[in-house]
């Protein structure tokens, strides 16, 4: 066997996975990581040391994806264009709006990628609170628009 390296007694076979599942990598301070919903306030969210293993500081990262979440579904709804507006400011405006969207949408799908039960739960909420400021206020413009009042639109829905 001329070349060729034998590896230490002990050691895996070349190419199979070692028993912690890291590849022999040592990465200091990564936690958990869950491939499954769980319950607890010990959770990385977007960044390492977030919320920091404090129930006060989970609260706050909940309260905080939920408003991110809730702001994907208000930034669904273009930028009017207003009269006398150039077409190329109109579009930057609106792409502008929209990266800013997208962005948001991206950090939420990250949160929900830490397989943690109340974040989940808290982006549902966010984007059924935002969905429904969304449509009540379409409705009340409606009804604006056509003369009525709310109360009187809700009651013909």
């Amino acid at each position: 066997m001329d070349g060729m390296k034998m590896p230490p007694p002990g050691s895996p076979p070349p190419g199979s996975m070692p028993h912690d599942g890291m590849n022999n990598m040592d990465m200091p301070n990564m936690g958990t990581m869950h491939t499954s919903f769980f319950w607890s306030k010990d959770v990385i969210i977007l960044f390492p040391g977030w919320p920091d293993h404090s129930l006060g500081m989970y609260i706050l990262a909940l309260f905080f994806v939920f408003l991110l979440s809730a702001g994907v579904e208000v930034l669904s709804i273009s930028p009017a264009h207003k009269p006398g507006m150039s077409p190329m400011m109109a579009a930057l405006m609106q792409a502008t709006v929209y990266a800013l969207r997208m962005g948001l949408a991206y950090l939420v799908m990250l949160t929900v990628m830490s397989y943690n039960l109340g974040i989940f739960i808290v982006v549902v909420a966010g984007h059924a609170v935002g969905f429904f400021l969304v449509k009540y206020r379409a409705l009340a413009m409606a009804g604006r628009a056509q003369g009525l009042s709310f109360s009187n639109l809700t009651s013909k829905v």
